[in-house]
């Protein structure tokens, strides 16, 4: 019988490499709260990603509503935004008391429309949360030109972005913070976890305090703030993984390029294409079923009865959720292109222990 194809798989360093990072623990019996291995992960990550300021938290979501919240805007100020991603992006906005504003996205790379963002700019906007998707980076510098134009800050989810370079530059270089998740099923994890990447030192000091309730030492607690901090287990599994994270990135390459080869050129699947300048995580393999023999959720159905999980990602749009239904741009019509999207939408099996004849069967399972 063939064995089930998942989704998705964690990526783990060798058994013993990990013993060996967290041994120390055993003597010192530090475990959290800013210790030698979260000290070390933060460090190797301001290096890899060329960036003077690394916040790390205990998962993405934290990440990203901490560093919204930390900028002050007015409540009921409006958020540029894009439907087209999880949850956590606009419920981080939302938790912050700011109103989303939904942006439509691009056909080709799936990312915020950025010729559609000034028409939707009012007196009540505050800033723009872009967000990159399946490793595409958005038009980071057209979006920069309308943030200036506007005095707009840009604070990018960049939870599918880690290890991406763009014209020589860090995917963690752009905006005024980049938000990374950490998350066990992404590219690197710590287990769960997350990063605010960032220039501004002060804004960067005032995070690592309100990241633990606002304490800045044992007599003053200048800020309202929350426990968001990484432990050392996290942190060191994000030392041991960063060890592999070349290698990681070379296997899921040589994966997404037998899905290229197998997929390309057939009528009805389309695959988002190559973005020029930048050097790719190959993050997540989404195909698009449109005209194809058969719909989206029936390749979805086919799959899983040969035992293939896939992921109708995204889907459903963030504005189509009943909680945000009394918003203005809620609702899929607003976003036409995205819905368009969410609903042809699969991402196939991709990680880094994924096998050439794993990609193979899932191919043959979608071809007719």
């Amino acid at each position: 019988m063939a064995k089930n194809i998942p989704v998705t798989r964690s990526s783990m360093p060798p058994f013993e490499e990990y013993c060996e990072e967290i041994k120390k623990l055993w003597d010192s019996r530090w475990l959290t709260n800013n210790g030698v291995e979260h000290q070390a992960l933060q460090k190797e990550l301001e290096a890899y990603l060329d960036c003077p300021h690394v916040v790390l938290y205990t998962n993405g979501h934290l990440a990203l509503e901490h560093v919204i919240d930390a900028f002050a805007f007015p409540q009921g100020s409006e958020v540029v935004t894009t439907p087209f991603t999880f949850a956590s992006t606009t419920h981080a906005i939302t938790r912050c008391g700011l109103i989303p504003v939904f942006c439509d996205v691009r056909e080709d790379d799936y990312t915020m429309d950025a010729d559609k963002i000034e028409s939707l700019i009012t007196e009540k906007t505050v800033a723009i949360v872009p967000v990159h998707v399946y490793g595409n980076l958005c038009q980071v510098e057209k979006i920069a030109a309308i943030a200036e134009k506007y005095n707009l800050k840009v604070i990018y989810d960049a939870a599918h972005a880690f290890g991406v370079w763009y014209k020589g530059k860090s995917s963690a270089s752009f905006g005024d913070a980049s938000m990374f998740s950490f998350h066990a099923t992404k590219v690197f994890n710590t287990i769960e976890g997350g990063a605010v990447c960032l220039r501004d030192g002060a804004l960067a000091n005032v995070l690592n305090v309100r990241k633990n309730f606002g304490i800045r030492s044992p007599e003053e607690v200048p800020f309202v703030g929350g426990n968001a901090k990484m432990s050392e287990f996290q942190a060191a599994m994000g030392l041991s993984n960063l060890r592999h994270l070349s290698g990681e990135i070379a296997r899921r390459r040589a994966a997404v390029e037998r899905y290229r080869e197998r997929l390309s050129g057939v009528k009805g699947i389309k695959l988002c294409p190559k973005q020029a300048g930048v050097t790719s995580n190959y993050a997540y393999f989404p195909v698009v079923f449109d005209g194809f023999t058969a719909t989206r959720d029936e390749v979805f159905d086919k799959l899983a009865e040969k035992g293939i999980t896939a992921r109708k990602y995204f889907y459903p749009l963030t504005n189509s959720f009943d909680c945000y239904g009394d918003l203005c741009t809620a609702g899929v019509k607003k976003t036409p292109v995205a819905a368009h999207l969410a609903d042809r939408v699969l991402t196939l099996p991709l990680y880094a222990d994924l096998t050439l004849e794993d990609v193979d069967r899932v191919c043959d399972a979608i071809l007719p």
